[in-house]
């Protein structure tokens, strides 16, 4: 008489066990992981870098169809993570650092010898990457993302200050690439050397969580 309530209760036990055996289900997989798609969750507090792709340059370029402006081979960005919600959806960073090496850097601007140095002001800027792959960076309210670049002259050294609203890029897990194309940036201040408008066009890869690569699901 008691066989099948003990039947049932030993149902139960499994199924409780299964359930707590079973991994975290695809619905609950971040926006950022490492290792693969699916794969280890980025932690908040985690900490992002990534340099200039190999072979490709950093260009801030007085036009979008055009080569006149600034290149440089060597940048590189670091944010740490402050959110990373279930996929799909929108992980935030807060974007510390991007340098340019400047020994790195050229100009073929008329009356330009070459580049002292290249600054981003304002930061940290918030980074917020989609499950999409669209990647945008504003500055803090009241701020703009900025840029100040030094050059050398003629007539001696000039800084040119470049803002704009905010940045747009795209993630690629193919490599784990975050590409900005042709994002403007407009002349707050500096001398009629310094172009009008500034483009910027840069690709980094990879974006790593210390040895890990990250990706966005």
């Amino acid at each position: 008489m008691r066989t099948r309530p003990l039947l049932t209760l030993a149902a139960s036990v499994a199924a409780l066990t299964l359930a707590a055996a079973v991994p975290a289900s695809a619905a609950e997989t971040p926006v950022l992981t490492t290792g693969g798609l699916g794969g280890t969750p980025a932690a908040v507090g985690d900490v992002l870098t990534a340099p200039l792709a190999a072979g490709t340059k950093a260009t801030l370029y007085s036009s979008a169809t055009g080569t006149s402006g600034i290149s440089c081979t060597s940048s590189q960005f670091t944010a740490t993570v402050t959110d990373n919600p279930a996929a799909p959806g929108t992980a935030t960073e807060s974007l510390g650092a991007h340098t340019f090496d400047s020994a790195g850097c050229t100009a073929n601007v008329v009356g330009v010898l070459g580049v002292t140095s290249i600054t981003v002001n304002n930061l940290p800027y918030s980074t917020a990457v989609s499950s999409d792959g669209t990647v945008t960076v504003t500055a803090p309210s009241g701020s703009a993302v900025q840029t100040t670049v030094v050059l050398r002259t003629l007539l001696g050294s000039i800084n040119c200050v470049y803002q704009t609203p905010s940045l747009t890029g795209k993630a690629d897990n193919a490599d784990n690439s975050i590409t900005f194309t042709n994002q403007q940036f407009t002349k707050k201040s500096g001398s009629s050397l310094c172009f009008a408008n500034g483009y910027f066009t840069a690709k980094y890869a990879p974006v790593t969580d210390g040895d890990a690569l990250v990706y966005v699901n």
